[in-house]
């Protein structure tokens, strides 16, 4: 008796990964919005500063070159356009979805990740002494902890060095972005196609660039970027994981298909294959005396 025929791999994927299946994946992302804004709103701890770690703190408290205002739009709403415009090139509607659930993830868990290790560690700026003494009077109470008569949110702030939200925030976003062309394109298909391996690198290269203009605005030391760069890409690649399928398999259907082809799969996988054994059909051909006589 003929067994049933098993459903091609591109028809169970898209099956998992309907918008129904993902009901408690967007809870989440509503749960991660609110630890994101409670947390933000915790003072940080007030890390004990004295007069020889202030010395290292008078960078000169300049405007930041990239405000933190952009960070959403370049790590989240450019990443969300791409993904639909390759929506309207292939069709794909849970495609799209998972790519926009999975970016919205990685960004607010890096999120809630950053902050809280801000408010945690309390780590001064490199322009503290600035943000806590504005006219470069310094006072010190009788323990030599420093009497700050700054603004007040920009001293608080001026506690929330490490790790650097700009570096997270970039690499959660445009680190999945990254992965997310990476296996649009099959750069790791060994076809040696240099072209799309620069396509990749280039969201890298803008988060990159981001974290060095903290460092060099004296926002943050350079151990705050490398750890928020780190953290993010981290974040982004095992959520990416949960989403996508691996980048380094090379099969073709291990990639969510079109719509189309999803109905096609559920068309041809009913359609009864008579199984034939191969083995009977091949030959070797005898041997030529054989044939002579």
């Amino acid at each position: 008796m003929r067994e049933p025929p098993h459903r091609n791999s591109q028809t169970v994927a898209t099956a998992v990964t309907s918008p129904r299946s993902r009901r408690m994946d967007w809870l989440m992302v509503l749960v991660l919005m609110f630890m994101y804004v409670g947390i933000y709103l915790i003072h940080p701890f007030k890390r004990f500063v004295g007069r020889d770690v202030i010395a290292h703190l008078k960078y000169p408290l300049m405007s930041v070159t990239v405000p933190f205002w952009t960070v959403p739009w370049y790590a989240v709403v450019v990443p969300i356009a791409i993904f639909l415009l390759v929506y309207m090139r292939r069709g794909d509607p849970y495609h799209l979805h998972n790519a926009i659930l999975g970016i919205l993830i990685s960004v607010l868990v890096t999120g809630v990740l950053t902050e809280t290790t801000k408010n945690a560690v309390g780590w001064p700026r490199p322009d503290f002494f600035w943000r806590c003494f504005p006219d470069g009077n310094e006072v010190y109470d009788r323990m030599g902890n420093v009497v700050c008569h700054g603004k007040k949110s920009y001293v608080l702030d001026g506690y929330k060095s490490f790790p650097s939200g700009h570096a997270s925030w970039s690499f959660a976003g445009l680190g999945f972005l990254s992965l997310y062309l990476s296996g649009k394109l099959k750069v790791f298909d060994h076809g040696g196609h240099v072209a799309k391996l620069l396509v990749v690198l280039f969201p890298l290269l803008v988060a990159y660039v981001v974290g060095i203009f903290m460092v060099n605005d004296y926002m943050h030391h350079p151990q705050d970027v490398f750890f928020g760069s780190l953290m993010g890409l981290l974040v982004a690649t095992l959520v990416y994981f949960q989403f996508f399928p691996s980048l380094f398999h090379h099969h073709q259907d291990v990639f969510i298909p079109t719509t189309e082809q999803s109905r096609t799969n559920d068309q041809t996988s009913d359609i009864p294959v008579n199984v034939v054994d191969r083995s009977i059909d091949i030959e070797a051909p005898a041997p030529l005396e054989s044939r002579e006589r």
